[in-house]
């Protein structure tokens, strides 16, 4: 196969291989229509501990505090609740949509000896303290 040839086989798939990823984010993130109440996605996250406590933040832009709701089950945190489209893009010909919308749900396993002392929305992201028991 002569190289020209090959150069425009690679490009051919590599688009292929693009146009399905898109497809396959844009059936990830479907605008909040998961079935029933179950979310449509996961706010990725970061833990980190210190000598007094782990502290979880979670990425949730745009949704307001009253919106998030923290549960604490045996050997877990669980934060949920939902992050709207805005009213004016509901009508709107989307163009791109790569930020998740609808419901969402994270599950961080904790370990014993942890209490949860205080959590605050702050800058889009949720800060949740978790105080180590001595």
């Amino acid at each position: 196969m002569p190289p020209r040839d090959l150069e425009s086989l690679m490009w051919s798939e590599a688009l292929a291989m693009l146009a399905r990823a898109e497809r396959l984010q844009r059936r990830f993130f479907e605008l909040g229509r998961a079935a029933g109440s179950r979310p449509a996605w996961e706010p990725p996250v970061d833990v980190y501990e210190t000598d007094e406590a782990v502290w979880i933040v979670a990425a949730l832009p745009g949704v307001p505090p009253e919106r998030i709701q923290v549960d604490v089950e045996p050997g877990a945190v669980v934060i949920r609740g939902e992050r709207r489209l805005p009213a004016d893009a509901r009508s709107a010909l989307i163009r791109r949509l790569e930020i998740p919308y609808g419901r969402f749900e994270r599950r961080i396993e904790i370990g014993p000896g942890l209490v949860p002392d205080r959590h605050e929305a702050l800058h889009g992201c949720l800060y949740l303290r978790l105080r180590k028991c001595a």
